[in-house]
């Protein structure tokens, strides 16, 4: 949505306030009417319907869309049949009121109709300029770098050959016919081929000769200059092209369907004055003349923008069928006639705008698709057998590669991501199978139960009572070993270290070092189950530790073709930052380099380069703004396209939205 469709709903809603109140007491004084004299009036009160709705679907508060194409605003025209309608003298009062309300109603819908043509003609205007702008920027390329201006002249050099070949053709062509009128009999008496060919070479080579030194500044002079020249040359065009219409959007956009009355009459006021209707019919009047006007000199590239806002005020002046204000009465056709000159600019001007406007961008714009891409189509063509040979040669070492890719990303996706996926959410379910464990289970228990068994039967085998231990000196000494508490069995290896080949015989000091031997496996064995244990109290940890390379390739390749599929997109959203930040730079630069009035405002054509930048900033700026932040950034686009605050007050709103919105258009 642009800010067109919001100007024309405020044109819409100015013509429904101004005409309502009349068309209310008309309408109430018919009805007196009809309930007086019923069934004199059906004629009438069909038309009355017909046109209410005609009305209703150019209204813009409940058409689908603001903006109608040209022909729905046509056949509404047609259907309504103004042109053929002719007013009857009415001799009856009751007949005047019927009258009086059927000419309000026709010159409601010629409002509406010249506000839809309105809008339609400033949206070709502007989506005009914005197509120019991008045009102007590629030949702003082709002469930024040698490299382009290079490309431009290969790509270029096809046409120029072909317009060269068939300007000799034409040239030998016209040289053969005069030679031939002035010497026919010797033309009859040698007629061989050989001399045919002679003659038609020797013509040829003159022409190319001549050519070659009418062209003599091209053959000093390098191709690349050349080249840059006619850009320049297409350039120029395109940018008084885009002057030009620019000049014709401010014009409407400053003079078109601009109703110059106090707010208090659209809304305290419930009967117009005739002075009021003359006004406003006086201005729709000029707009239609207006746009006809503008449509038929925007595409003159002989006039300037200040020649060419002359000649349209020339023209407004001497046009005679304007509604003059201050008429005492007006004639009963004149919404026919103006209704006739508003299909005039609908079915004739409007297409001839924009034929000539493409006439001239297919002339002075960037070159066709065939012209810039013909290079590389023509490098693949010749380069295909090249490459179809290669791929045949290396065919299997092709698919051999691309089977290894496909096997070393399905082995990469279920050995680096499946499956410590699984075992993470294993951890997390306490899954026996997902443990991490140093050791076996019971493996302590049962070292420890084998320690307490032999240091029991140590103490019972080498204990000096002969009936042994009791189930209570037991019990204490399974409680000292579990505690890590060797007394008994280390008292006997120091007793049998003393005399150690009687031990050794006896086997006493051999079942010490053996027992001995286990409490350090049992020692070893309670040092691993600590280590067991605080893996296990960390095993999420290590879990999401085995998890953590494989996600990070992953994301690093998402990564990496995002960007990639970004980078071949433009990146919508930088694209469009980058955008409104270049359009902000224009429209601060329009505004500092203008020149205003001495009422301190711009003049129509910096006006219509400024309504285009703002129409650039504002679509880009609503893919980008949040929603309560583009609402109060359109705020301030209203202010700065506001004609009548001055030069400074705009420059002021720009400082405004560069510093309050930098954070959603730095690019």
């Amino acid at each position: 949505m642009s800010f067109i469709t919001d100007h024309v709903h405020f044109v819409d809603s100015q013509v429904d306030q101004l005409q309502l109140p009349d068309l209310s007491a008309a309408s109430d004084a018919v009805q007196h009417v009809s309930v007086t004299n019923a069934g004199t009036d059906d004629p009438d009160r069909a038309r009355i319907v017909q046109l209410q709705s005609a009305i209703k679907s150019l209204s813009t508060a409940s058409a689908s869309r603001v903006l109608l194409h040209s022909a729905t605003i046509r056949d509404v025209l047609q259907q309504a049949q103004l042109v053929h309608s002719t007013a009857t003298a009415a001799a009856q009062e009751n007949a005047s009121k019927i009258t009086l309300q059927l000419e309000e109603l026709e010159w409601l819908l010629v409002s509406k109709a010249t506000a839809q043509t309105y809008g339609l003609i400033l949206n070709t205007l502007l989506e005009q300029i914005v197509s120019l702008s991008g045009d102007i920027w590629y030949w702003d390329e082709v002469l930024g770098s040698s490299t382009r201006t290079s490309l431009y002249t290969i790509q270029v050099s096809p046409q120029l050959f072909w317009r060269w070949t068939t300007d000799i053709y034409n040239d030998v062509r016209q040289r053969r016919q005069f030679i031939q009128s002035g010497s026919e009999v010797h033309i009859q008496t040698s007629s061989s081929i050989s001399d045919r060919w002679s003659r038609f070479y020797r013509l040829v080579k003159e022409s190319v000769r001549e050519r070659s030194l009418a062209n003599i500044q091209s053959k000093i002079t390098s191709p690349l200059t050349v080249s840059r020249a006619e850009v320049r040359r297409k350039q120029s065009h395109l940018k008084r092209l885009r002057e030009m219409s620019a000049s014709g959007l401010g014009v409407l956009m400053d003079e078109g369907m601009t109703f110059d009355m106090d707010d208090e009459v659209f809304t305290t006021s419930k009967n117009h004055t005739a002075e009021d209707k003359e006004e406003w019919r006086s201005v729709v009047s000029k707009s239609v003349a207006l746009m006809e006007t503008v449509l038929r000199n925007v595409t003159l590239l002989k006039l300037g923008s200040n020649e060419f806002e002359d000649t349209v005020f020339a023209s407004l002046d001497d046009d005679p069928e304007i509604v003059q204000h201050g008429a005492t009465e007006q004639e009963p056709s004149e919404s026919a006639r103006l209704a006739s000159r508003l299909l005039q600019v609908l079915c004739n001007h409007i297409p001839s705008h924009v034929a000539a406007a493409r006439e001239i961008v297919k002339e002075h714009g960037r070159p066709s698709r065939i012209v810039r891409y013909w290079v590389p189509a023509v490098l693949v063509v010749f380069s295909s057998s090249t490459l179809l040979r290669i791929f045949s040669n290396r065919k299997a070492e092709i698919l051999t590669w691309v089977q290894d890719l496909i096997t070393t990303t399905r082995d990469f996706w279920y050995d680096w991501i499946i499956e410590p996926l699984k075992k993470v959410i294993g951890t997390i379910r306490h899954d026996e199978g997902s443990e991490v464990a140093l050791m076996s289970k019971r493996s302590l228990e049962g070292d420890r139960n084998s320690l307490e068994r032999m240091v029991v039967d140590f103490a019972m085998d080498t204990s000096s009572n002969s009936v042994g231990l009791s189930d209570k000196q037991t019990a204490e000494l399974r409680a000292k070993v579990r505690e890590g508490d060797l007394t008994p069995v280390l008292k006997a290896y120091e007793k049998d270290l003393r005399r150690p080949f009687i031990g050794t015989l006896r086997g006493d000091l051999v079942r010490a070092l053996l027992i001995q031997i286990q409490k350090t496996k049992v020692d070893v064995d309670v040092a691993v189950g600590g280590i067991d244990a605080l893996l296990k109290s960390q095993e999420l940890v290590f879990g999401f530790v085995g998890l953590t390379p494989g996600v990070l390739v992953c994301l690093g390749v998402s990564r990496w073709l995002s960007g990639f599929l970004e980078g071949r997109n433009g990146g919508a959203k930088c694209r469009k930052q980058g955008q409104a930040v270049r359009s902000l730079r224009n429209i601060d630069r329009i505004l500092s380099a203008s020149t205003p009035s001495t009422n301190g405002m711009l003049s129509y054509k910096e006006h219509g380069l400024l309504l285009c930048e703002v129409h650039v900033l504002r679509q880009a700026a609503h893919q980008v703004l949040p929603g309560q932040i583009n609402a109060e950034f359109l705020e301030d686009l209203n202010d700065l396209m506001d004609l009548r605050t001055g030069v400074g007050r705009q420059m002021r709103v720009v400082d405004r939205i560069r510093w309050a919105y930098s954070k959603w258009l730095r690019s």
